[in-house]
Protein backbone atom coordinates (compact mmCIF):
# COMPACT_ATOMS: atom_id res chain seq x y z
CA UNK A 1 0.00 0.00 0.00
CA UNK A 2 2.98 2.31 0.34
CA UNK A 3 3.28 2.80 -3.42
CA UNK A 4 -0.21 4.29 -3.94
CA UNK A 5 0.49 7.82 -2.76
CA UNK A 6 3.64 8.43 -4.80
CA UNK A 7 3.54 11.63 -6.83
CA UNK A 8 4.81 11.94 -10.38
CA UNK A 9 7.98 13.94 -10.98
CA UNK A 10 6.37 16.64 -13.11
CA UNK A 11 3.24 16.93 -10.97
CA UNK A 12 0.55 17.43 -13.62
CA UNK A 13 1.32 14.28 -15.62
CA UNK A 14 1.75 16.31 -18.81
CA UNK A 15 5.05 15.56 -20.52
CA UNK A 16 6.02 17.27 -23.75
CA UNK A 17 6.94 14.64 -26.34
CA UNK A 18 7.72 16.92 -29.32
CA UNK A 19 7.61 20.65 -29.97
CA UNK A 20 7.71 22.81 -33.07
CA UNK A 21 10.06 25.67 -32.23
CA UNK A 22 10.17 26.79 -35.86
CA UNK A 23 6.47 27.68 -35.68
CA UNK A 24 7.13 30.58 -33.27
CA UNK A 25 9.83 31.90 -35.60
CA UNK A 26 7.96 31.49 -38.90
CA UNK A 27 4.39 32.36 -37.86
CA UNK A 28 2.34 34.77 -35.79
CA UNK A 29 0.29 32.42 -33.59
CA UNK A 30 -3.19 33.95 -33.31
CA UNK A 31 -4.95 31.20 -31.36
CA UNK A 32 -4.03 27.89 -29.68
CA UNK A 33 -6.28 24.83 -29.46
CA UNK A 34 -5.78 21.45 -27.79
CA UNK A 35 -6.87 18.44 -29.85
CA UNK A 36 -6.85 14.70 -29.38
CA UNK A 37 -5.31 12.51 -32.05
CA UNK A 38 -6.26 9.07 -33.40
CA UNK A 39 -3.23 6.77 -33.19
CA UNK A 40 -2.69 3.03 -33.59
CA UNK A 41 -1.07 0.92 -30.87
CA UNK A 42 2.47 0.97 -32.24
CA UNK A 43 2.19 4.73 -32.90
CA UNK A 44 1.33 5.39 -29.26
CA UNK A 45 4.28 3.33 -28.06
CA UNK A 46 6.64 5.08 -30.46
CA UNK A 47 5.34 8.55 -29.50
CA UNK A 48 5.79 7.80 -25.81
CA UNK A 49 9.41 6.93 -26.56
CA UNK A 50 9.78 10.37 -28.16
CA UNK A 51 10.18 9.17 -31.76
CA UNK A 52 7.97 11.89 -33.25
CA UNK A 53 8.58 15.05 -35.26
CA UNK A 54 5.99 17.81 -35.78
CA UNK A 55 8.35 20.29 -37.51
CA UNK A 56 7.04 19.84 -41.07
CA UNK A 57 3.45 19.15 -40.10
CA UNK A 58 0.29 21.13 -40.80
CA UNK A 59 -3.44 20.60 -40.30
CA UNK A 60 -5.81 20.08 -43.23
CA UNK A 61 -9.58 20.54 -42.80
CA UNK A 62 -11.58 18.77 -45.50
CA UNK A 63 -15.10 19.39 -46.79
CA UNK A 64 -16.55 16.70 -44.50
CA UNK A 65 -15.58 18.84 -41.48
CA UNK A 66 -12.75 16.57 -40.35
CA UNK A 67 -9.32 17.82 -39.29
CA UNK A 68 -6.23 15.83 -40.33
CA UNK A 69 -2.63 16.17 -39.17
CA UNK A 70 -0.45 15.93 -42.31
CA UNK A 71 3.33 15.73 -42.55
CA UNK A 72 3.96 14.68 -38.96
CA UNK A 73 6.44 11.81 -38.78
CA UNK A 74 6.20 9.04 -36.18
CA UNK A 75 9.08 6.58 -36.49
CA UNK A 76 8.19 2.85 -36.53
CA UNK A 77 8.11 1.19 -33.13
CA UNK A 78 11.36 -0.75 -32.75
CA UNK A 79 9.69 -3.79 -31.12
CA UNK A 80 6.78 -3.79 -33.59
CA UNK A 81 6.19 -6.71 -35.95
CA UNK A 82 4.71 -6.79 -39.47
CA UNK A 83 1.72 -4.76 -38.22
CA UNK A 84 3.87 -1.69 -37.59
CA UNK A 85 2.41 1.64 -38.71
CA UNK A 86 3.11 3.81 -41.76
CA UNK A 87 5.25 6.67 -40.43
CA UNK A 88 3.90 9.48 -42.65
CA UNK A 89 0.18 8.74 -42.80
CA UNK A 90 -2.45 11.40 -42.17
CA UNK A 91 -3.82 11.23 -38.63
CA UNK A 92 -7.28 12.40 -37.63
CA UNK A 93 -7.54 15.13 -35.00
CA UNK A 94 -10.36 14.99 -32.46
CA UNK A 95 -12.09 18.36 -32.18
CA UNK A 96 -15.68 19.45 -31.65
CA UNK A 97 -17.59 20.08 -34.87
CA UNK A 98 -18.11 23.76 -33.97
CA UNK A 99 -14.35 24.21 -33.48
CA UNK A 100 -13.63 22.58 -36.83
CA UNK A 101 -16.23 24.73 -38.58
CA UNK A 102 -14.81 27.92 -37.03
CA UNK A 103 -11.25 26.95 -38.00
CA UNK A 104 -12.38 26.02 -41.52
CA UNK A 105 -13.89 29.48 -41.93
CA UNK A 106 -10.73 31.17 -40.68
CA UNK A 107 -8.25 29.24 -42.82
CA UNK A 108 -10.21 30.21 -45.92
CA UNK A 109 -9.01 33.75 -45.19
CA UNK A 110 -5.85 34.76 -46.99
CA UNK A 111 -2.60 33.75 -45.36
CA UNK A 112 -3.94 31.73 -42.40
CA UNK A 113 -2.99 28.13 -41.70
CA UNK A 114 -3.06 25.67 -38.81
CA UNK A 115 0.26 24.30 -37.57
CA UNK A 116 1.05 21.79 -34.80
CA UNK A 117 2.91 23.46 -31.93
CA UNK A 118 3.61 20.53 -29.61
CA UNK A 119 2.61 16.97 -28.81
CA UNK A 120 2.31 15.96 -25.16
CA UNK A 121 0.72 13.56 -22.68
CA UNK A 122 -2.26 14.38 -20.48
CA UNK A 123 -3.29 11.60 -18.08
CA UNK A 124 -1.83 8.97 -20.42
CA UNK A 125 -3.53 10.37 -23.57
CA UNK A 126 -1.57 11.90 -26.44
CA UNK A 127 -2.70 15.45 -27.23
CA UNK A 128 -1.64 17.93 -29.90
CA UNK A 129 -1.56 21.70 -29.37
CA UNK A 130 -2.34 23.33 -32.72
CA UNK A 131 -2.20 27.00 -33.52
CA UNK A 132 -4.05 29.18 -35.99
CA UNK A 133 -1.18 31.05 -37.58
CA UNK A 134 -0.34 33.76 -40.08
CA UNK A 135 3.00 33.58 -41.88
CA UNK A 136 5.74 36.08 -41.05
CA UNK A 137 7.80 37.80 -43.70
CA UNK A 138 11.54 38.49 -43.38
CA UNK A 139 11.03 41.95 -41.84
CA UNK A 140 8.76 40.53 -39.13
CA UNK A 141 11.36 37.89 -38.28
CA UNK A 142 14.04 40.58 -37.93
CA UNK A 143 11.75 42.64 -35.70
CA UNK A 144 11.12 39.62 -33.48
CA UNK A 145 14.87 39.04 -33.11
CA UNK A 146 15.49 42.74 -32.31
CA UNK A 147 12.81 42.86 -29.61
CA UNK A 148 14.06 39.60 -28.08
CA UNK A 149 17.65 40.89 -27.95
CA UNK A 150 16.50 44.23 -26.52
CA UNK A 151 14.56 42.41 -23.78
CA UNK A 152 17.60 40.27 -23.03
CA UNK A 153 19.85 43.34 -22.78
CA UNK A 154 17.42 45.14 -20.46
CA UNK A 155 17.21 42.05 -18.23
CA UNK A 156 21.02 41.92 -18.04
CA UNK A 157 21.17 45.60 -17.16
CA UNK A 158 18.55 45.16 -14.42
CA UNK A 159 20.42 42.19 -12.95
CA UNK A 160 23.76 43.96 -12.94
CA UNK A 161 22.16 47.07 -11.43
CA UNK A 162 20.48 45.05 -8.64
CA UNK A 163 23.69 43.23 -7.70
CA UNK A 164 25.56 46.47 -6.91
Amino acid sequence: MAGKNKKKKNGSGAGVLASNRKAQRDYHILEKIEAGIVLTGTEVKSVKQGNVSVQEGYVHVDDHMEAWLVGCTIQPYDHGNVFNHNQTRERKLLLHRKEIARLYGKIREKGLTIVPLKMYLVRGKVKVKVGLAKGKNVVDKRDTIKTREADRDSQRAMRSHNHR
